[in-house]
């Protein structure tokens, strides 16, 4: 299906027809991204941080939540470097 570009303010975009968009399972939001052959738009799968309490959760059962450095770690001690 050829579509054409239009402007839309600064920036220039394309219109989808909304049967697409319904049959393709597009909500509010899209992932863009650069493929071997040209522009990829994808529907989100999902919502952001979606299950991310039962992982916090589940990570502080298994006492996988510490810290990994020492919170009294002197940053700006001579000699300390990042790895």
């Amino acid at each position: 299906m050829k579509v054409n570009i239009v402007s839309v303010g600064n920036s220039k975009g394309i219109r989808i027809p909304k049967t697409l968009l319904k049959q393709l399972g597009f909500q509010e939001q899209a992932d863009m991204e650069i493929g071997k052959d040209g522009l990829v738009i994808k529907p989100v799968k999902g919502k952001p941080r979606e299950g991310w309490s039962s992982a916090f959760k589940l990570m502080h059962e298994r006492k996988e939540d510490l810290l990994s450095i020492d919170e009294k770690t002197d940053f700006e001690a001579e000699g300390w470097e990042w790895k």
